[in-house]
């Protein structure tokens, strides 16, 4: 059977996330310890014990989400022998998940991927004054039609498609005001609900430029390697392989819209019957199944799940 390993994004987190995991393997708490290293700070604490609205700021979820991510590909690894090179065809991640997916196929050193996910949150909360920026899920239209919301609503202010997340699930992303007027008009097109995100900042659109300029300079610091599986990118819904290619998606990734269903769909056309979600929560398993029923999934963010995993395959 042909799989991919797939991780998570913003939303994923939970105060507690990672704790079983350090209980129970040494290698993972290694991993937790390297990141609070490479960071200057206990992250480690904030993941096992909260309070979860600490956490859940952008520079502190990122970086923690990577860290869980990290943590169970290496106990695979080390438990149950399981390189992804040999179990998987391709590796992707939701938006920050991109980065959790390079360290797993050892394009970028873990420390490397914490300090640049610290940057990353911290310089995309500073590119938008907040309360000027806002996300809103608009549910039941498809990608096409919630653009056309998004340009309708933007009336010179900003307002774009963010997340194409699945099948009647689209993100906007932009100014308050002009995210604010998508919700109506997505109602009047027809949306079943159109909802604003508790989000701190405009992700994934061109308010978040500042962001991808610290990025492209962080980047360029960073010795990227070939990875050991193929990535599909967020930004191309398409298969890279190139370090360099990686680097500048990297960038454009901070402004451009996460294409999740196409890069799920360009997953299944090349024969995946199976993603597996490492790492915390289930979001994207309920994503994968919404984008193509005969897709399996499977998750590993615990010791069971990681147990379970490892005798199904």
């Amino acid at each position: 059977m042909k799989r991919a390993f797939v991780f998570p994004g913003q939303g994923s987190q939970a105060v507690g996330m990672g704790k079983e995991l350090a209980e129970a393997f040494s290698i993972a708490r290694e991993v937790f310890e390297e990141v609070d290293e490479a960071l200057g700070q206990k992250l480690s604490a904030l993941m096992f014990e909260g309070p979860i609205d600490e956490l859940t700021l952008t520079e502190n979820a990122q970086p923690a989400l990577m860290a869980v991510s990290t943590a169970v590909a290496r106990v695979l690894q080390s438990e149950g022998n399981l390189l992804l090179g040999d179990h998987a065809s391709f590796v992707a991640g939701h938006s920050l998940g991109e980065y959790s997916a390079l360290t797993a196929v050892g394009t970028v050193e873990l420390a490397d991927a914490a300090r640049l996910l610290k940057l990353r949150g911290q310089s995309m909360q500073q590119a938008v004054p907040v309360g000027e920026g806002a996300m809103a899920a608009l549910l039941g239209l498809d990608f096409e039609d919630a653009q056309a919301v998004a340009e309708e609503a933007a009336q010179g202010e900003v307002c774009s498609a963010a997340n194409d997340n699945a099948p009647g699930q689209v993100v906007v992303s932009g100014h308050k005001a002009a995210v604010e007027r998508s919700l109506e008009i997505a109602k009047a097109k027809g949306a079943k609900r159109a909802v604003l995100l508790p989000v701190s900042a405009p992700f994934h659109c061109s308010l978040m430029a500042p962001a991808a300029d610290a990025m492209a300079e962080a980047l360029a610091a960073v010795t990227l390697k070939a990875p050991t599986v193929p990535v599909v990118c967020n930004v191309s819904a398409d298969m890279v392989t190139d370090p360099e290619t990686i680097r500048e998606y990297l960038v454009q990734q901070v402004t451009g819209v996460v294409r999740w269903r196409e890069s799920v769909l360009y997953m299944r056309a090349n024969e995946v019957e199976q993603l597996v979600e490492l790492g915390a929560g289930k979001v994207l398993s309920g994503l994968n199944r919404r984008i193509d029923r005969d897709l399996t999934s499977a998750n590993a963010g615990t010791p069971e799940e990681i147990e379970n995993l490892l005798k199904s395959l």
